[in-house]
């Protein structure tokens, strides 16, 4: 696996070594060895989660307060997505500044996502399946959602109207949110 770091500290790019031939394509999406050694990460994931959405779907941002954060290792099975992640964290030097990546599922690239970062993704294609690992489980009472279209934020999501849940519409801005609340 390649390992590229970004300019936020522990959001992570991750490509897999995929094995194709004319039957198609074999990879290993996740090692736990591989990927502490890779990264030198120590991270153990409780539950895997699956989506699938149309294009023009948006899910997010989201993310889990303290004590019941999530680091995430998110991929796309099928389709493609503009994935997105948005620092919370007060001590970053990323603070309130945004990460956009394209993923689909001709390039394999993976994404981890650290504890204290709101994550959300853009279907681009019909059919997208999206899969994430998260380090801890889901606690309805820890759940947070920041406004895909907060101003503050100015994330160029590439699509004006897109189909977003009442939940996430109901989410509140960045300047609202604080990590650790």
């Amino acid at each position: 696996m390649e390992v590229l770091k970004t300019d936020f500290p522990g959001l992570l790019r991750l490509r897999p070594k995929v094995f194709g031939d004319q039957r198609g394509h074999f990879m290993e999406t996740f090692n736990e060895m591989a990927f502490a050694r890779s990264t030198g990460i120590a991270v153990r994931f409780v539950q895997d989660n699956q989506s699938r959405s149309k294009a023009g779907v948006l899910r997010g941002l989201h993310w889990q307060a303290p004590p019941h954060a999530q680091a995430k290792l998110v991929s796309v099975a099928a389709g493609a997505v503009l994935d997105v992640c948005v620092d919370l964290r007060p001590d970053s030097p990323s603070f309130g500044k945004h990460f956009k990546l394209r993923l689909d599922d001709r390039d394999h690239e993976m994404l981890f996502i650290p504890e204290g970062m709101a994550h959300g993704f853009l279907a681009l294609e019909n059919d997208t399946v999206f899969t994430y690992k998260c380090s801890a489980y889901y606690e309805p009472s820890a759940e947070r959602s920041i406004r895909w279209n907060d101003p503050d934020l100015n994330i160029d999501w590439g699509i004006k109207d897109p189909l977003v849940s009442d939940k996430d519409r109901a989410g509140i801005t960045f300047a609202e949110s604080r990590w650790g609340k």
